[in-house]
């Protein structure tokens, strides 16, 4: 059955509301509010509710002289939903400010407010210098840390880095990123990988039914490569879903063990492996707990955390979420840390890595992990994608100002340790 023209747009509003309000992440939106739409419809309502996020802080500058008080949450976002479709994706202004209003309208609890949305939009459009006002910033919760640890205009850098969004980087299976890039008219970054601008569906180009290449950003890549997994080693990568670096792991021709806690993600992987002809022995199990019938030899943690280096690609992060979840997710990657260390065999090594920029989740747990575990290592990290600007006492610190040229990157801490032996 076809969807209504505005079936998108009622769609984005709903992710937005569900984000702004409800406070959870577009994945766990997704499933249920994308499932009545037509794929078309999916793709256009997740781009409008992505980008609607991304550009938040600047819609609410653009609307603040001309809202006397905050209206209603669901008014607000169709506001601002407006706004990203006239001044970034270049709608035309009247088919978008009567799109907004009809979705104020068409819900009871504002539809007193339709008239407001009507004149607020048109009085900034009237108004103009969209442009002359600054990059959207991130809220307070996250951006003093920010600031604290890294300074302002590294931290505005950043913003302008997560401004932009993320192109789309891929992993090599038989790790030739040249005739990878040649195939699909990409670009082999620094690492190793291959980044494509403007990539569309994923799943239509070349190369991806035959499982030759995954996607993986160019900081997500380097842990496994840091790892340095020889053939027959026994290596555990450990909260493995959805399983890029366990296809990484596999490909270098390790005995390769996969360990997740969740069972969904887990079939995620399954069916990565598959794809990719790749094979891993997987466990659905719980990484504090787990016991193996003998240490490995090296294992790779890529610890729950929060995320925030990945803001490129996950606008609704810093809107979602208020920064209270992070005491424990510091507690949950000690334990992680000391758990995965029970399990390496003495003088075995482990990549511990966080997709984050708090240096909480970083730097301080390699600091407290040497101190709770004597005669623990540091290991030199020797890599030619590696940047001497990334390097920091505790490993590196990767972060997405970085590669303004080449588009970004993501935000990633990593170290490598290496049990006494």
């Amino acid at each position: 059955m076809a969807n209504s023209p505005d079936a998108p747009r009622a769609a984005a509003l709903t992710l937005l509301m569900g984000v702004t309000e409800d406070h959870r992440l577009l994945s766990e939106l997704l499933p249920r509010v994308m499932s009545p739409l037509a794929p078309a419809d999916r793709a256009r309502a997740q781009r409008l509710a992505t980008g609607t996020l991304r550009w938040m802080d600047r819609a609410d500058r653009a609307l603040g002289p001309f809202l006397r008080m905050k209206p209603w949450p669901r008014t607000h976002n169709a506001l601002r939903l407006a706004l990203y479709e006239i001044f970034v994706e270049g709608a035309a202004d009247h088919g978008a400010v009567n799109a907004a209003v009809d979705l104020v309208r068409a819900a009871p609890d504002t539809a007193p407010q339709a008239g407001l949305a009507n004149a607020v939009l048109r009085n900034v459009i009237r108004k103009g210098g969209w442009d002359a006002l600054p990059l959207p910033r991130l809220p307070k919760w996250l951006r003093k840390p920010l600031i604290d640890d890294f300074g302002k205009d590294r931290v505005l850098a950043m913003e302008a880095a997560f401004a932009k969004g993320a192109a789309t980087d891929l992993t090599p299976k038989d790790g030739d990123a040249t005739a990878l890039a040649a195939r699909l008219d990409g670009l082999v970054l620094p690492t190793g990988s291959v980044r494509l601008a403007g990539a569309g569906q994923v799943s239509a180009l070349p190369g991806y039914d035959t499982g030759d290449w995954w996607v993986q950003d160019a900081a997500a890549a380097l842990p496994v490569r840091l790892l340095n997994a020889q053939p027959g080693e026994r290596v555990l990568d450990l909260c493995a879903a959805p399983g890029g670096k366990t296809m990484q792991l596999s490909a270098t021709g390790a005995d390769v063990t996969a360990l997740d806690n969740s069972e969904p993600r887990m079939a995620r992987l399954h069916e990565n492996l598959a794809r990719t002809g790749l094979t891993a022995h997987t466990l659905v199990a719980d990484a504090l707990t787990f016991a193996a019938d003998m240490p490995f030899d090296a294992i790779l943690l890529d610890a729950p955390c929060s995320a925030t280096g990945t803001i490129r690609r996950h606008p609704d992060l810093p809107q979602a979420k208020d920064g209270s979840e992070f005491p424990a997710l510091f507690k949950l990657q000690s334990g992680m840390i000391d758990a995965a260390l029970r399990l390496l065999k003495p003088g075995g090594r482990l990549v511990y890595c966080t997709c984050s920029l708090l240096i909480d989740e970083g730097e301080e747990q390699v600091r407290d992990a040497c101190a709770r575990h004597p005669g623990l290592a540091l290991c030199a990290l020797d890599h030619p994608a590696i940047e001497d600007r990334w390097r920091v006492p505790e490993g590196l610190r990767i972060t997405p100002d970085q590669w303004p040229d080449l588009g970004h990157l993501d935000g990633f801490f990593i170290t490598a340790l290496r049990k006494p032996g």
